[in-house]
């Protein structure tokens, strides 16, 4: 019997607060030390493994290290692209670490006769063979899947796994409504596991042709609507799978590495004194020592400000009772007398994607590809471009170049302005 591990989603270098940080690479660390006790053959990370193509050196030289334990322990680690991952004009990390060895991407592909032909990839030791398509930006690879040789795929012999970073139309949760996906059809049938990656909810599903496929969900949490499905009970980690010519079992493998306290207070009824009042008593009686806190205000003032609830005094207030971190989400609260227009998301990227889906309508382009669901992925990741930071070393004036070249990258401009 072999055994591998399978784990998506664990966006090293996610969060700036440095509680957060230490429990990102914390929950990291003891998936890979599991992985070692259990004598896994090897592990297969969906995508995702960072949370940007390029990030802070300190969390990259952190989670190196645990991955030299690994690789001593004579564990391999498979990695495709997720969607964070991939980075359009520069060499991403996952890049850097397959060069040096530590990690081995398994996406292998070819352009023959209009079809996109995949490799595998076979594990020495166990004899598994592992495909799979990496995630692109807002949902691009999707154009792989339309020509992808699925025929040889199908035909090829042995224990196969296929890996990928997309929401699945099937199986796509309700609080996502509004993400591309694709059809279930769009992957290959025959294949004994389906390693997926990308949505942040746990799930093992099967239809006709697909017989198990996976997500595991996110390893620690990279958003806040994570935080809070967390804290409300919802289990973090991978999935250990145990097999030989096929699979005998499947089990969560589940990282807790923090205590965590929910508490959701409706305003509605209330004008802003009122409520903020009656909130921080509610406070006084939480026990918060230690614990991640995640408060949820919604509902509708009758009067007064939002501000009025003084959320930053709130949150001061609770850190100096030892709450560990505090993480306050008033997506859902509005006031009568200060009302405005509400994008809703459950995090930042999902509000810029909506605000952008609202608003392109009324941009006039001239050319089509500027338009519709087009228009909002290029404009997403022109603002992700936008938001880099300056390199170690880099000087403004090459952080600016920088910036121009993947910018034109982005809209299919570079070669264009090369030529001139």
């Amino acid at each position: 019997m072999f055994k591998f591990a399978h784990m998506s989603d664990i966006h090293l270098g996610a969060h700036r607060e440095p509680v957060l940080q230490k429990l990102e690479l914390d929950a990291f660390t003891s998936a890979m030390n599991r992985c070692v006790e259990l004598k896994v053959n090897f592990i297969l990370i969906s995508g995702d493994f960072f949370h940007v193509g390029i990030p802070d050196l300190g969390v990259v030289n952190e989670a190196l290290r645990k991955m030299l334990d690994v690789q001593k322990a004579g564990i391999p680690i498979y990695v495709i692209y997720g969607s964070h991952d991939y980075t359009p004009t520069a060499t991403s990390v996952i890049d850097i670490l397959d060069t040096a060895g530590v990690i081995m991407k398994i996406v292998n592909w070819r352009m023959i006769g209009g079809k996109v032909k995949l490799d595998f990839v076979t594990d020495s030791k166990t004899g598994a063979k592992l495909a799979g398509i990496s995630a692109r930006k807002m949902g691009l690879e999707s154009k792989y899947y339309e020509v992808l040789d699925k025929e040889s795929l199908e035909h090829e012999d042995g224990f196969k796994i296929f890996a990928f970073h997309s929401g699945l139309a099937e199986f796509k949760p309700a609080y996502l409504s509004e993400m591309e996906t694709l059809p279930i059809s769009y992957l290959p049938k025959g294949f004994d596991y389906y390693a997926g990656g990308h949505i942040h909810e746990r799930g093992e599903f099967k239809l006709p042709g697909y017989d198990r496929v996976v997500f595991p969900g996110p390893l620690f949490t990279g958003y806040g609507r994570d935080l809070e499905v967390t804290v409300k009970g919802a289990k973090r980690g991978f999935y250990i799978v145990t097999f030989d010519d096929k699979i005998r079992h499947v089990e969560f493998s589940e990282i807790r590495n923090f205590e965590g306290l929910f508490y959701e207070y409706d305003v509605s009824g209330l004008n802003s004194l009122q409520a903020a009042k009656e909130f921080q008593q509610k406070l006084d009686s939480l026990e918060v020592k230690g614990k991640i806190l995640v408060l949820k205000i919604k509902g509708e003032l009758l009067g007064g400000k939002t501000s009025d609830l003084n959320f930053s005094e709130v949150k001061a207030k609770m850190m100096e009772r030892e709450a560990l971190y505090v993480h306050i989400n008033r997506s859902g609260l509005s006031s009568k007398e200060y009302s405005a227009n509400i994008v809703v998301g459950e995090d930042v990227s999902t509000v810029e994607s909506n605000l952008l889906k609202e608003n392109i309508g009324s941009v006039r382009v001239s050319q089509n590809t500027l338009k519709g669901e087009n228009g909002v992925s290029i404009a997403s990741e022109l603002l992700k471009i936008l938001r880099q930071e300056t390199k170690i070393n880099e000087s403004k004036k090459e952080h600016k170049q920088r910036m121009v070249e993947e910018g034109l990258e982005t809209l299919g401009l570079k070669e264009m302005f090369e030529a001139k």
